[in-house]
Parts: structure tokens; C-alpha cells; sequence
């Protein structure tokens, strides 16, 4: 009981209440319900790009889909790529209550769907996961290699991040998720782009620069100065997406 109270105190913070939608920012989308792979509905959208790569995106902990309007909007707009942006369970409109088991299941179910679509490449898929999304992402891409690993604002483990939260406390012993990147990305056989803010306030650079040193070749790591966990995308402006852009043409041929 401890665990799970631990658990939903500094692990899961959902959001049910939308805030708008991709159209509110004059961007063409399909609304989408899907199953997660263990069957609980997930709520989702997909925005079509002129190019042949399309984006899974895994968010972080907090809010859904609809914070992420403004970033969904940008990333469009300078990618050019597809875009499947989904609520992991109990978050959005998704069913369900969120937990480590079920947000692999809610990714799998999404990859699902994605390759399910005639319109969508299956081999040129890119994982981008934020902060909690990371740990997904990483998940996925080692039972499923995705064409190329974003992940931006990574933590090493939840113990890690339990240390820093309470250093005094074995908060670390008492959590059942574990999200450990740190060991699975070893298996990740991918290309990799790492991106962190130098002032990230919540996950310590460390980590990020941990997860980079232990990722297989070929690997890229992007530090953005000036910058905490959540405004990345702000704080690198242009420069930023050109990065991420540069990092899907290195994955192959695209065309417009």
C-alpha cells in the first residue's frame, strides 16, 4: 500500500480535462481511439506530414496530450513528419489507471496501431519520449527497433530519481516502479539523439550524460544552455529543430 501511495504521490500526475485540440492551433488531425495491447481504450491523435517518417511521441508524467499543443504544433512545422501523439492510461481520455506495466502496454498498443495504417511507413518510425516518455520509449525500442531513439530530459531509474527526490530517505526500496533506461539501453541497437537542459531542476544532466555513455553507437548528444525540463523546445527554439531534424535525415533518405 505504501508503494502505490509512493507511487501516485511522485510518479503519475494525470490531467482528464482537454485543453483544446491540434485544430485550435490550425493543424489537420485524426482524432483516434485504440487499444492498449491488454485492451484498455486509449484516446489519441495523428497528424499526417509530407514526409515519409512518422513520430511516436511518449509525454512525460504530467497533464496530456492537450499540454502539449503549442510543442506538437512546432514539431510539425520544422519536421515535417507524421505525428501519433497518444494518453497513456488514466490520463486524457484514456481508461484505465496509470502504472509502469501499463504504460508498455499503452506504447505497444500504439505502435500497433501505427503499423496498422496503410498510410504509415513501419520502418520509418521514431520513438520521442519525454522525461517519463523516455523510459517508454526505451522499453519499446528494445522489443520493437524503432528507425531512430529521441529522448529528451531522460532519468537513469526511478531509484536514481528517488535518491535525489529524498536523499535522507530509502524512498528507493519502497517504489514498485523501477523505469530502469539505464539497463536497457544497452540493448537499444538504434540510433540515438539525447537531448537535456543544463538547468534541468528536475532530472539531473548527469543522468542524461549516464544514459548517453552507456547507449551503443551511432549516438548523438544535444545539450541546450539555459535550459530546465520542460521548456527545451523554448529555450533551443530554431537551433533545437533543426537538430531533431537533422537527426531524422541521418536515418535515411526522406521526401516532401
Amino acid at each position: 500500500m505504501l508503494s502505490g501511495l509512493i507511487e501516485r504521490r511522485y510518479f503519475f500526475f494525470p490531467v482528464r480535462e482537454m485543453e483544446g485540440t491540434p485544430s485550435n492551433w490550425g493543424l489537420s488531425y485524426e482524432d483516434v481511439s485504440f487499444p492498449a495491447a491488454d485492451g484498455v481504450g486509449l484516446h489519441g491523435w495523428y497528424l499526417p506530414g509530407p514526409t515519409e517518417t512518422t513520430v511516436l511521441w511518449l509525454h512525460g508524467n504530467g497533464g496530456n496530450i492537450s499540454h502539449r499543443l503549442e510543442n506538437l504544433m512546432l514539431m510539425h512545422r520544422y519536421l515535417g513528419a507524421g505525428i501519433f501523439i497518444f494518453d497513456y492510461r488514466g490520463y486524457g481520455r484514456s481508461q484505465g489507471r496509470p502504472s509502469e506495466v501499463g504504460t508498455y502496454q499503452d506504447s505497444q498498443g500504439a505502435l500497433d496501431y501505427l503499423r496498422s495504417r496503410p498510410d504509415v511507413d513501419a520502418d520509418r518510425i521514431v520513438y520521442f519520449g519525454r522525461s517519463l516518455g523516455t523510459a517508454v520509449a526505451v522499453w519499446l525500442a528494445t522489443q520493437h527497433p524503432p528507425r531512430g531513439l529521441i529522448l529528451e530530459s531522460p532519468f537513469s531509474s526511478v531509484q536514481d530519481m528517488a535518491r535525489k527526490v529524498c536523499p535522507r530517505l530509502p524512498l528507493h526500496r519502497l517504489v514498485r516502479n523501477k523505469y530502469d533506461t539505464l539497463s536497457r539501453i544497452r540493448e537499444v541497437s538504434c540510433p540515438v539523439l539525447i537531448v537535456h537542459g543544463e538547468r534541468d531542476p528536475l532530472v539531473p544532466l548527469e543522468q542524461g550524460r549516464k544514459l548517453f555513455d552507456a547507449a551503443e553507437e551511432p549516438k548523438r548528444f544535444h545539450l541546450i544552455m539555459g535550459a530546465a525540463h520542460n521548456d527545451t523546445y523554448q529555450v533551443g527554439g530554431e537551433p533545437y529543430f533543426r537538430v531533431l531534424e537533422e537527426f531524422l535525415s541521418s536515418l535515411g533518405s526522406d521526401r516532401r
